[in-house]
């Protein structure tokens, strides 16, 4: 498998994980929808609008470097209900298995780069870097440095185009547009050998109840028409805002402000920002890193040229 690595996640944890059938592996590039997708598996899975354990231990992090591997592996190999794992790894760095079914969630990468640019201000740094300590010393990993981030230009507009033109090879990109799309490609083009559903962040925000009765009728799950209200009121943006401290990515711990982490959760948020100037450079990139035009229009949920 390519081995993709980033300040916060290395996929080469997969190695040695052992699916089992059923599994759901939620693969989303991040600022995607990715939380949310995992909080509608955990209803559909365990059928209950209040969650036994955080989200992120039922439903865990594979990558991500500030748990410790043993300690990951250990929870998904007690788990006795079916198993929905998380990971922002593209389909080519993870196990590649016909039992699997995979959830591939995409969003418009002009919102990805202003949620991601508010996410990057939440987070809280030296709790990452304690933790990322503490999972090394108990996995028995010998750290390397930790390079500081680039500088952050000023102005929003500028930190948009320096994620939207960012080079920075997808395998040790954290996140960027050249790293959306080239993940979202991995699975656009592997819809005949496995088992894939796309979800799109606008069409959750659309019709939630229907999503998620697509959702569980393709993973085969049956749930009580007396249930589906519960179940879709627990999934809302607002629902799981309320509930931060338990529903947030990565744990609590991790956020200046948990309940920021779902922010505003709407779409078209960059029409306030890039004028007619600015969309055709954004066009131009995205020409340049797609190669299909299906893709692009399913992305974007319009023609973008």
């Amino acid at each position: 498998m390519r081995r993709y690595v980033a300040k916060v996640f290395d996929s080469s944890r997969w190695d040695g994980f052992a699916v089992r059938s059923g599994d759901i592996i939620i693969s989303t590039p991040p600022k995607c929808g990715t939380t949310w997708t995992q909080m509608i598996c955990a209803l559909l899975v365990l059928q209950e609008s209040e969650l036994p354990l955080p989200l992120d231990t039922l439903s865990p992090w594979i990558d991500m470097v500030t748990r410790a591997r043993t300690e990951v592996f250990a929870d998904l190999e007690y788990q006795t209900h079916r198993r929905f794992i998380k990971t922002h790894t593209p389909l080519d760095g993870i196990p590649s298995d016909s039992r699997v079914t995979y959830i591939c969630v995409g969003r418009d990468p002009r919102d990805v780069a202003l949620s991601m640019d508010r996410h990057i201000d939440n987070m809280d740094i030296g709790a990452f870097v304690k933790a990322r300590e503490r999972a090394a010393a108990i996995d028995g990993i010998e750290l390397g440095p930790l390079h500081p981030p680039r500088p952050r230009p000023d102005r929003e507009r500028d930190r948009f185009w320096q994620w939207v033109e960012d080079e920075t090879p997808s395998t040790q990109a954290g996140s960027s547009l050249r790293f959306t799309i080239e993940h979202l490609q991995t699975f656009w083009h592997a819809t005949d050998d496995l088992d894939i559903v796309f979800l799109h962040y606008d069409e959750l925000q659309a019709d939630l109840e229907g999503q998620m009765r697509q959702l569980a009728a393709h993973l085969d799950i049956e749930v009580d028409k007396d249930q589906w209200p519960r179940l879709v009121e627990a999934a809302t943006l607002q629902s799981m805002r309320a509930r931060a401290d338990t529903t947030v990515a990565a744990g609590r711990e991790h956020w200046i402000n948990p309940a920021a982490f779902f922010s505003r959760g709407t779409s078209g948020q960059w029409r306030n920002l890039l004028d007619d100037a600015d969309l055709a450079r954004y066009t131009a990139r995205v020409r340049v890193l797609a190669s299909d035009d299906d893709l692009i229009r399913w992305l974007h949920r319009e023609s973008i040229d």
